[in-house]
């Protein structure tokens, strides 16, 4: 057998068959598979965070599902003054964003390989998330419950069941994505 047949081989057998497997199996288990957003929608969420930074007092940036880093590596970087957090349950995304993530030296960045419905979420944060519906029902539920004063929710393309949007960009990409700004009263 040739050594590039072999190396080929090899690397099927050990690296990209276990990697679509893990893919396949967090997909199966979480009912999504990682889908990162446009860059127009990541822009647009990122001019929404500008907006809120003086409500939120350079509080806590928390993106709820950070796939493989995308936009949690992306806002790290712009707001390196702020607290960032990424909830990802998907392991190789997760181990994507988390090597990304030492390689640049965002020490400002914090990536969790849990569940964000079972986190609690900190004071005057800005929840950032491309999820899908039955995810943003559970967030729409949990919302009310949290007792620590998220201040804002930016959701790609999904609006919160049950919420009146503050604010609305209507992305120029392929889709034509909304992307939602939602302020959260103090109860």
């Amino acid at each position: 057998m040739p050594i590039f047949e072999l190396f080929l081989l090899l690397f099927f057998a050990f690296i990209a068959l276990p990697m679509t497997v893990s893919i396949i199996f967090s997909t199966v288990k979480l009912g999504i598979s990682p889908m990162p957003s446009s860059n127009k929608a990541n822009h647009a969420m990122m001019q929404l965070i500008d907006e809120t930074e003086i409500e939120t007092k350079a509080g806590p940036i928390i993106d709820l599902g950070s796939g493989w880093g995308n936009f949690v590596i992306a806002i790290a970087k712009r707001y390196p003054h702020r607290k960032i957090v990424g909830y990802e349950l998907s392991y190789l995304p997760w181990l994507t964003s988390s090597l990304v993530k030492k390689l640049l030296g965002l020490k400002n960045l914090t990536l969790h390989r849990q569940d964000f419905y079972q986190a609690e979420l900190p004071s005057s944060s800005v929840l950032v998330c491309y999820l899908f519906p039955q995810a943003m029902e559970k967030i729409s539920n949990k919302l009310p419950l949290e007792l620590s004063g998220v201040s804002f929710v930016i959701s790609n393309n999904f609006a919160l069941p049950g919420w009146q949007a503050s604010k609305i960009i209507q992305v120029n990409d392929f889709y034509k994505s909304p992307v939602y700004l939602y302020k959260i009263s103090k109860r």
